[in-house]
Order: C-alpha cells, then structure tokens, then sequence
C-alpha cells in the first residue's frame, strides 16, 4: 500500500518538497494505518488502489498511477459511501488530479484553508448531509 501511496502521491502532490514524502510515509505507516479501517482494491499485480477511512473522513484515497482511469477509484468510494452516511475529506488546492475526482463524484466545498504542516491552501469538501443533533444516524 505505501508503495501505491508514494507513486500516487508524487504525482498528485508534484508541487510539495521530497522531504514532505518521507514524513509522511512513516506517518502513514506508523500512525494512520493502524487506526483507520482499510478497504484494499487488488487485481493480479497486487493492491494497486486503498481507501482509509477514520469515522466519517477519508484521510487517504490513493490508486496506482498505473491502473487510474479504470475505475478503481470510484468502487473505492463506492464501498466507503455505502458504510458511512456522509464523507468528508481534504484536498490540496493545487492537487488537480484529486480535485477533479471529487467534483465528478460529486463532493462539494465546505471551507477553504491552509494546511499548517505545508502551508498550501487545502479544500474541505463533503459528500451527503451530516445528520442533524438528535437525528438518527
């Protein structure tokens, strides 16, 4: 999985510095991997695409460079759609690749901010309607 991430993530986030890579993969494998619940998309060269989700956040949605346009991506969505009434995620402004899948998806802003660890301006978006104070899950 981190070898999709870092193919995956060096393209979509070209425009961060090489050691923001290195971080962030030990983070994601000391860290976030642990904690998050993992859908893993394989096919006969191995996993090439994964979904991690913590409650209702996609923190990660990563599919091997190689195997993008296929459809990968949208059944990774698909299955995180289905076991959570909304999503919510963020996503680099400058990171055209992702943006372009969460607009055709069908995620919509929430806010605009900068992400504290790299400075860039990052995208909150949602898909489907939180539920309201007292409304049922």
């Amino acid at each position: 999985m981190l070898d999709v991430w870092f193919r995956a993530s060096s393209i979509a986030h070209s425009f961060l510095p090489a050691d923001f890579f290195e971080v962030e993969r030990r983070e994601i494998a000391e860290r976030w991997l642990p904690m998050a619940e993992t859908i893993v998309f394989e096919a006969d060269e191995g996993v090439i695409g994964f979904l991690s989700l913590i409650d209702n956040e996609v923190g990660a949605i990563f599919v091997d460079p190689d195997a993008q346009g296929r459809g990968v991506g949208r059944a990774l969505m698909d299955a995180a759609r289905e076991s959570r009434p909304f999503l919510e995620l963020g996503v680099f402004e400058a990171n055209s690749i992702g943006r372009r899948f969460y607009d055709a998806y069908g995620f919509e802003l929430v806010e605009r901010r900068l992400d504290e660890a790299t400075g860039e301006p990052e995208l909150r978006l949602r898909l489907g309607r939180p539920p309201e104070e007292g409304e049922p899950i």
